[in-house]
């Protein structure tokens, strides 16, 4: 279920702030967001695989996390993000 190098590549070269940009928020935050989507297909075709389902759980916490901090840190980058990645609030 991991991301595949190419699609990982793309997502930090859209997101990155510099050049080599692989561990800004924005960059974390799209690249966890990408593999949400993933294990939700998963889940929707495994509904009764629960290990897969706590490990959502727990990436979808580490992007709250993420998001908090980026939210104290600059307002500005975190609304763009958000409205960038199609996130709620």
């Amino acid at each position: 279920m991991a991301l595949d190098t190419d699609k990982k590549k793309k997502i930090m070269k859209d997101f990155a702030i510099k050049d080599g940009d692989t561990g800004s928020p924005e960059v974390q935050v799209a690249l966890i967001t990408e593999r949400v989507k993933e294990l939700a297909g998963h889940l929707k075709n495994h509904v009764k695989d629960n290990h897969s389902r706590r490990g959502l759980l727990k990436i979808m916490s580490k992007r709250r996390r993420l998001l908090n901090y980026l939210m104290k840190k600059d307002e500005i980058r975190y609304k763009t993000l958000i409205k960038k990645i199609g996130l709620k609030k």
